[in-house]
């Protein structure tokens, strides 16, 4: 039992949410044979120091920022596309002061510094589309944004694209122990100029964790949610998303930037339930970035179709149509297989994801 159980007596009973009468997490992942909650088995205190357990870091694509990709999570979900190390317990320990060290460095490759209202996954397609032809032919390719010099494109372990003043966290989701975060992000303000960003489904958000994560000086969320039908994201998660539809307004004010992702899962998560989550996000700010991604199979949902050309373009209609200004479609290999159909996808929503 590590010092982060002790202090958490029998660790479940203790769970920080059900402390702020919150709904707990759907949060048991796999060691072994055994399954532990995620913040027993994934989060410890070690000699009076907070440690995390982490997959991998690197400098991402197309995001094209640093991102620390986290071993376990308080979702349990059905489609999870980092179920390998977010359901389960792998990867090697990190504490606070180790990642900072890794973010120093890290800055010192960083080849494009952004403003702090575009600390986002959305808007790392405005400067480049990762495709390398500037470096490999010496030639821009047509969809380039025509922003950055090839001397600022630099090779990652995903691809061509700059460095971003940001560092990420993604993977598995503990923000319900936002204290790990909190104490992250106040050493890398006081000796870095990059911005903090969390990937998140949103549950450890709770008004004392936002609070504590705004004191601490986090500067964006990308938030991702599941469903808009709570039964649905039972379902998917395991979890109640009834804090989660709040969360919007909450993030905003606050003063954290904020992004927001949703899948198009067929015959679950479709246009209805899109409509509906623009409809909250436009209730919030009209200018919230939406991205609306198309599902593919993956984990326990193998037997689930991937959407179609029509399908995503009725849902990316349906989000504009009720007022956002910021709507994209992401996955688009997915669902435009031939030439005709991305130029449709262009055409209709001006750009190529």
């Amino acid at each position: 039992m590590n010092e982060v159980q002790k202090e958490n007596g029998n660790g479940a009973a203790d769970c920080e949410l059900r402390a702020q009468q919150r709904p707990g997490g759907s949060c048991a992942v796999q060691m072994g044979d055994k399954f532990q909650p995620a913040c027993m088995a994934t989060l410890r205190k070690r000699d009076g120091k907070l440690e995390r357990l982490i997959k991998s870091i690197h400098l991402s694509r197309p995001e094209n920022y640093l991102s620390i990709y986290q071993s376990g999570c308080n979702f349990s979900c059905r489609k999870c596309h980092s179920w390998d190390f977010s359901q389960k317990v792998t990867g090697d320990w990190f504490s606070v002061e180790e990642l900072l060290t890794i973010c120093r460095y890290y800055e010192k490759q960083v080849t494009l510094i952004e403003p702090r209202n575009k600390a986002t996954a959305w808007h790392a397609g405005e400067s480049c589309r990762c495709c390398g032809q500037c470096v490999i032919n010496g030639e821009k390719s047509p969809m380039c944004p025509g922003v950055l010099e090839p001397e600022q494109i630099i090779l990652s372990p995903q691809g061509y694209g700059p460095a971003r003043n940001i560092v990420a966290f993604t993977g598995g989701d503990l923000t319900c122990r936002a204290q790990f975060y909190a104490e992250f992000t106040q050493q890398v303000k006081a000796e870095t100029r990059l911005w903090i960003l969390i990937e998140t489904n949103g549950l450890g958000l709770t008004p004392k964790n936002l609070d504590k994560l705004q004191k601490a000086g986090v500067d964006a969320f990308w938030l991702d949610i599941k469903a808009y039908d709570d039964k649905a994201h039972n379902w998917l998660t395991g979890c109640t998303n009834q804090w989660i539809l709040e969360l919007p307004k909450e993030i905003l004010q606050r003063g954290f930037v904020l992004e927001v992702l949703s899948l198009y899962i067929p015959d679950l998560v479709e246009t209805d339930q899109l409509r509906q989550i623009a409809e909250l996000l436009c209730s919030a700010s009209a200018e919230i970035p939406f991205t609306i991604l198309a599902f593919f199979p993956e984990y326990k949902m193998m037997n689930f179709r991937v959407p179609t050309l029509d399908e995503m373009l009725e849902a990316y209609t349906a989000a504009k149509n009720v007022g956002l200004k910021n709507v994209r479609l992401g996955n688009i290999g997915v669902f435009a297989k031939t030439q005709s159909e991305v130029e449709k996808v262009i055409e209709m929503t001006g750009t190529a994801g």
